[in-house]
């Protein structure tokens, strides 16, 4: 058994509401370039680079006059305004972080959004100082749901990746960390909530506001 050293936690989609800005800036940019997209067909990419998650659609509708990279800076841009403008935390999120604070272990911010938008989002709600490492999947060769941020994040850490507890919001990320060898805590968005993939991961919760000395204490002894 090892023992939980550190808590790296997801943003989006876990920390703030941010999916359904995602959604908006993917379905309204790319619905320019005729890309007939759905909030369906977005959560199928959720937890992905925004590059990536362009260039899958680049591939599978191709338009012409602006770049996959070009377009992908376009939804960020759109994306890092309404954080600034009407991002909220998710319930929850203050406690969880305290709640961490209090046991003493190391706490961590490894996304796959890029540095900007992660720059944004502590910013308007003052979170830095929780965090003893923030990463981004843009420096990896690869985002998830390949495990490289949260392999990179440990060896930030200077811990084996099994003495971290990852807490995630989509199916990507879930993978992710469970490629890494760490213990993964999902907290899905209610419209997935009954996938069964999401067995994968270690424990399931409706909220983080339901991380208490109980949850530690079973994920402590997986």
């Amino acid at each position: 058994m090892y023992a939980l050293e550190a808590v790296i936690f997801d943003l989006d989609g876990l920390l703030i509401d941010s999916e359904p800005y995602w959604q908006a800036a993917q379905i309204e940019i790319l619905g320019e370039l005729g890309v007939p997209l759905t909030p369906a067909d977005c959560r199928t990419t959720t937890g992905m680079r925004i590059e990536e998650v362009i260039a899958y659609w680049h591939r599978r509708f191709p338009w012409s006059g602006q770049s996959p990279v070009e377009v992908a800076a376009r939804v960020r841009r759109r994306v890092i305004e309404s954080i600034q403008t009407d991002g909220e935390l998710k319930a929850g999120v203050v406690p969880a972080l305290e709640f961490v604070r209090r046991r003493g272990v190391r706490c961590a911010l490894a996304s796959s959004s890029a540095c900007e938008l992660i720059d944004a989002f502590l910013e308007r709600f003052a979170l830095r100082s929780y965090f003893d490492v923030i990463s981004s999947a843009e420096s990896e060769a690869y985002g998830k749901p390949h495990p490289a941020v949260y392999l990179s994040t440990a060896q930030r850490l200077a811990l084996a990746p099994q003495h971290c507890l990852a807490i995630e919001d989509s199916l990507n990320g879930v993978i992710a960390a469970k490629a890494a060898q760490m213990r993964c805590l999902a907290v899905p968005e209610r419209p997935v909530a009954d996938d069964r993939r999401w067995g994968v991961a270690d424990m399931v919760l409706e909220s983080l506001a339901q991380l208490d000395e109980e949850v530690w204490r079973r994920l402590q002894s997986l």
